[in-house]
């Protein structure tokens, strides 16, 4: 019997890894279809929306999936976002896994706001969101409200995952898929973005070391992550949190994106 329910996995299992491979391959296909389209960026009329002559991929895990984009936003779209942000900036919240409501918590000690609707129509909005898309692969229509983040020196966010636990999100667009992250100040001590199960090696956070991978904010860079496996279910490993930050100020704006319209 066990023998016989192994042969009637196999090719369920076989057919996972096969669309695992086909899909890692797309994304490398549309990476390099990227770089050719900067070659072109003057007879484009859309390559100063996107950046094209600027951005440049870098990826740095399949497992998870994570690619940098540097130069991903220019200094004046970075100035912009903290500039409308400012002033509207509240402690940050968690999602309670009981309610699916935001909760404040020890677990997140920034503080934050999230773009909102008339914001959204501005030409700067409109043109981060839709970069956001292009470069993800995932419809502007699926994306939630950016959210401008603060943090100060010793706050930080520990280990989480950016999917959604509990029905009361679920029901609002579907499960998060991917999470693009952009970080809008230089000179920060800290505040790297720890994935802890991504590499074999060590790296800085906050001042220790530790195992996985951490990106150190560059103003202009983003990450791209996926939440979500290429299987369709969620992916454990996409567990990252925000290192305490030890000196100066870390800003960053976040858009998760989902798998259906949220707008």
């Amino acid at each position: 019997m066990v023998r016989w329910r192994a042969r009637g996995l196999l090719p369920l299992v076989t057919f996972v890894t096969l669309v695992m491979i086909l899909g890692s391959l797309l994304q490398l296909a549309f990476l390099h279809r990227l770089d050719g389209y900067s070659l072109h960026a003057d007879s484009d009329p859309e390559a100063g929306l996107l950046r094209l002559r600027y951005v440049k991929p870098e990826v740095i895990s399949w497992t998870p999936r994570i690619i940098i984009f540097h130069n991903f936003l220019s200094s004046e779209e970075c100035d912009y976002l903290m500039a409308i942000a400012r002033p509207r900036l509240q402690m940050s919240t968690v999602v309670d896994v009981a309610t699916g409501k935001g909760v404040k918590s020890d677990v997140r000690t920034s503080s934050g706001m999230f773009v909102n609707s008339e914001e959204r129509k501005s030409p700067v909005i409109q043109a981060i969101e839709k970069r956001i898309s292009v470069f993800s692969q995932i419809p502007k229509e699926n994306g939630e409200l950016i959210q401008v983040l603060r943090y100060e020196a010793s706050q930080y966010y520990r280990p989480h995952h950016d999917y959604f636990s509990d029905t009361f999100n679920l029901k609002r667009g579907g499960q998060r898929v991917a999470t693009m992250l952009m970080y809008l100040t230089d000179g920060v001590e800290g505040g790297e973005t720890h994935f802890l199960q991504a590499g074999d090696g060590e790296c800085s956070c906050g001042g220790n070391v530790v195992k996985g991978l951490c990106v150190k904010p560059n103003k202009g860079d983003a990450v791209l992550f996926w939440s979500m496996g290429l299987d369709g279910n969620t992916d454990p490993n996409s567990i990252h949190s925000g290192c305490p930050v030890l000196k100066g100020e870390k800003w960053s704006a976040t858009k998760w994106m989902r798998q259906k319209m949220t707008f």
